[in-house]
């Protein structure tokens, strides 16, 4: 599918009563939206409502020229990846990045070639056939990203999936998260509570922008 951008217009976000004031931004294919603050101010619940998971309570989601506000999760095409790595521990590594494919019906060899082929983008080639216990912290997340791409998702929306890490290696993995998203060429929503990290995942790239909440 052609790569297009996310358009979120009027959005209100919460459960029942509106969280915060209606929120309007657009994000590039192959850039990046930080969207930074506190816990609790409605970060989480906004990429469930872009994702689907939570209704809007009004306004508009849409992706290029599709619009997906009403449409269930299964159906918006939007990957996600969570604070924690939530793999299939019953899977090994290359299969767990095959999942995804296997359910839209491409058969098992050519998902797990997709497979390999992401973790080749995220540094794990040579894992494939590890189980999900011998991982690290870093490592499943790293497969965690490669899951989410192997859906080949038009909009990917990270959810503090560096939080569980160690200083220098939440760092490596930002960089090395820019570089597949811009291969992706999708655009992406990455929640942070540390400015930082948001900087981190805006600097220097196109488009990349902070949203603060």
């Amino acid at each position: 599918s052609q790569a297009a951008p996310l358009q979120v217009t009027d959005l209100v976000i919460g459960y029942g009563s509106p969280l915060r004031e209606p929120l309007s931004f657009s994000v590039q294919p192959g850039s990046v939206l930080a969207i930074v603050g506190p816990s609790g101010c409605g970060k989480s619940t906004l990429l469930a409502t872009i994702a689907g998971i939570t209704p809007a309570l009004s306004g508009s989601v849409t992706i290029g020229d599709r619009n997906v506000t009403s449409l269930p999760v299964n159906e918006r095409k939007i990957g996600m990846v969570f604070q924690e790595a939530l793999l299939f521990p019953h899977l090994n590594v290359r299969d767990n990045v095959a999942y995804g494919p296997r359910r839209q019906g491409v058969d098992r060899s050519h998902a797990r070639e997709e497979a390999d082929r992401l973790l080749t983008w995220v540094d794990l080639a040579s894992l494939g056939d590890r189980s999900i216990e011998e991982l690290s912290g870093g490592q499943a997340q790293r497969v965690s990203l490669a899951r989410a791409l192997a859906a080949k998702p038009d909009v990917l929306c990270l959810d503090e999936p560096f939080s569980a890490l160690d200083a220098p290696l939440r760092a490596r993995l930002a960089e090395d998260v820019l570089t597949i998203i811009a291969r992706a060429q999708i655009p992406a929503i990455h929640v942070t509570h540390d400015p930082n990290e948001a900087r981190t995942m805006t600097h220097g790239r196109a488009g990349g922008s902070i949203l603060s909440m």
